[in-house]
């Protein structure tokens, strides 16, 4: 299969029905049924490449157990990416905000008829009488939210009604997601003080004190270099537990105790483990590498958050009871700094997680006190390591010691093939069953047992990806042209055309035409992220790309690990685990029409305002209803609209969130 079965757990697919705006006269009638019928007679859908790109007028505005698998019939009701034409601008609605282009050109290749018969509508008078203003916005009676957790709330990780009723902490439940069984609509206040974040590259060194408002990190960690307390910054000298005289020098002593981790080459996608003020991840972007971060909250008080506001890739997670929320095989070396995971307990449950994640043929760095350490305790853990790594086949390759970190690696390898695992004495850990699914991850529990790998050479995972940066561009070797990709075409001609489409729409769109000033953006998400081909697209920004797969969506996030790319399945009815205000720019290609048939926009939209940072944009391609119901909260909410368009019942809007918050608090949570 070219997309594996889903992660979704407790939530099946809604019945899918698509919905369509009648136009208000007879001649639009007859256009759109001669549309239609082009449609139906084509035998795919429209796929990104189909679209001509969109150069918009410049306007300006006021200052599982399993889920069945998931088919592209069953998500067929998702257009492609949106492109519109350039067309000139129409009459503002609110604000002076909105242009028009009247027509989407939907025709393939193959039918260039149909796409000069809706060329030849687009400057009719009467398909200029078509477009509207914006709703009015409706009332919204928004307040503060009123929690412990305050400015730093995260509704998932901070339902303490929840982790109150646990039974047990023993396995670090307490700091698992825990949703609220209705999604929060109030909002996340602002710490006092709060300014506009320091830019990358800057912001790696320091960042704005009343922003991040925590101090017990300075006080645990400041000798050992993570954070300290400069005047009104904070400052991050690059050093961590096990690095305290940089970063920089402890990536390259890996690299000189493993040649063939060949950083930002063999090596482009990292997983690490406790990351701290993830100073590791953060100077990995000098070797062209890109990591995924991920500590529990407040385990260190705001470390997660410290990354965050830093500008480098971060999650609040933890190893705990639930597999972590990535596909399986995807990880080039995962890498663990003293970050005080009990690898060894309970039959290496948690080793094994790492072992799931951890691709073929990649690498665990551990560097911790047992590798080069004599203290009775860290021999003893030493010793059950040895004995755990041997029976999980993972290969020694090298243990050594740094004499200017005064501190030891030691380099583990996974193996290659099932060789290792058939000429155990003994099958311990046993290997996981043949319907364990190992991209299986939301709401999965941890199994103790290791999954068999791939024979098959055109199964993914049998071979490494080519280098970086060639593997960005390449549909990977395992996708099949005899399975339909997203958009109804064959899988790898599907792939070509969603990165063509999208670096179309970023060169001829929003470098330009939204007038983003990019140098200020760092931190970006991709709501709906299908192949990354909008990630990919701006690969040549610095700045970094969180792609989210739904859990209601074909699972594609294999594919974007594939080309040197990360993200993270994720269930937009709940809270994402983020902090407030960590992100520069949301991107939502058809997200919200289809969420919203499993829960309320409303709450969407909260979610999405607590993860903005003020002065953050959010860019929405979607149908025009449900466009207008988010221009309609972003206006009540005071974000100003930036741009805004639509044709032919699809739209594009582009609003940017403000420091406004609203003086009324609710009942405390």
């Amino acid at each position: 299969m070219a997309f594996g079965s889903h992660t979704r757990l407790d939530v099946r697919r809604a019945q899918q029905h698509s919905s369509f705006c009648s136009p208000s006269s007879a001649a639009a009638v007859l256009v759109a049924l001669a549309l239609v019928a082009v449609w139906m007679a084509s035998s795919t859908l429209v796929t990104p490449a189909d679209f001509s790109p969109f150069r918009p007028t410049t306007t300006t505005a006021r200052p599982r157990n399993r889920m069945d698998p998931v088919t592209v019939e069953e998500d067929a009701d998702d257009p492609p990416p949106l492109t519109l034409t350039q067309t000139e601008t129409g009459p503002g609605g609110d604000n002076g905000s909105h242009s028009h282009s009247p027509s989407l050109e939907t025709a393939t290749e193959a039918d260039p008829q149909a796409a000069q018969s809706n060329s030849n509508t687009k400057d009719t008078p009467h398909n200029k009488q078509q477009q509207t203003a914006s709703p009015t916005p409706s009332s919204y009676a928004w307040k503060l939210c009123n929690t412990e957790a305050g400015p730093d709330y995260i509704p998932c990780l901070d339902n303490l009604q929840a982790i109150r009723n646990l039974r047990t902490t023993k396995h670090y439940e307490h700091r698992e997601r825990h949703c609220p069984q209705h999604p929060p609509t109030c909002l996340v206040p602002l710490p006092n003080g709060y300014t506009n974040p320091i830019r990358w590259p800057n912001s790696r060194d320091q960042i704005w004190y009343n922003n991040v408002p925590h101090t017990k990190l300075v006080e645990y960690k400041g000798h050992q270099n993570w954070v300290k307390v400069s005047g009104e910054y904070l400052t991050f000298p690059g050093g961590g537990t096990q690095f305290k005289h940089g970063a920089l020098h402890y990536i390259d002593f890996i690299q000189e105790a493993k040649k063939d981790i060949a950083w930002g080459k063999q090596t482009r996608v990292v997983l690490d483990v406790g990351c701290g003020v993830a100073s590791f991840g953060g100077y990995l972007f000098d070797r062209d590498v890109l990591t995924m971060s991920f500590a529990p909250k407040d385990e260190h008080e705001a470390q997660v958050q410290f990354a965050l506001e830093r500008g480098i890739p971060a999650i609040s997670a933890v190893m705990g009871t639930k597999r972590l929320p990535f596909p399986g095989r995807v990880f080039d070396v995962v890498h663990c700094a003293r970050c005080r995971v009990p690898w060894h307990i309970e039959g290496g449950k948690l080793l094994l997680e790492l072992d799931r994640l951890l691709r073929p043929g990649g690498y665990f760095v551990w560097s911790a006190t047992p590798v080069y350490q004599k203290l009775p305790e860290d021999v003893e853990i030493w010793e059950a390591m040895s004995t755990l790594t041997r029976s999980m086949c993972w290969e020694m390759v090298n243990k050594v010691k740094d004499r200017v970190n005064r501190v030891g690696i030691a380099i583990f390898r996974k193996p290659t093939d099932n060789s290792c695992y058939e000429a155990r004495s003994a099958a311990n850990p046993p290997i996981c069953g043949e319907y364990d699914d190992p991209d299986a991850a939301w709401n999965i529990s941890l199994q103790s047992c290791v999954h068999r790998l791939p024979t098959d050479p055109a199964i993914r995972g049998s071979q490494w990806p080519v280098e970086w940066p060639l593997r960005l561009e390449k549909p990977p070797y395992w996708l099949k042209n005899s399975e339909a990709g997203v958009y109804g075409k064959p899988a790898t001609e599907d792939f070509q055309a969603d990165y063509e489409h999208w670096k179309q729409v970023i060169s001829n769109s929003y470098m330009n035409d939204l007038s983003i000033d990019w140098s200020a953006v760092r931190n970006v998400m991709d709501m709906k992220a299908a192949y990354g081909g909008f990630a990919a697209a701006l690969r040549d920004l610095k700045l970094w790309v969180m792609n989210v797969i739904p859990i209601d969506s074909p699972d594609t996030l294999p594919i974007i690990y594939e080309r040197g790319l990360f993200g993270i399945y994720h269930d937009w009815c709940e809270s994402f685990s983020t902090y407030p205000r960590t992100y520069d720019l949301l991107h939502a290609n058809h997200l919200f029409s289809k969420i919203k048939k499993r829960c309320k926009l409303v709450a969407v939209m909260v979610e999405v305002d607590r993860i903005l940072r003020p002065g953050g944009r959010l860019i929405v391609r979607d149908s025009m209803e449900t466009m207008h119901e988010v221009e309609s909260m972003a206006k009540s909410l005071h974000w100003e609209v930036r741009k805004s368009y639509s044709q032919d019942n699809e739209g594009l809007l582009f609003v940017e969130k403000t420091m406004w918050r609203p003086n009324e608090v609710e009942a405390k949570l």
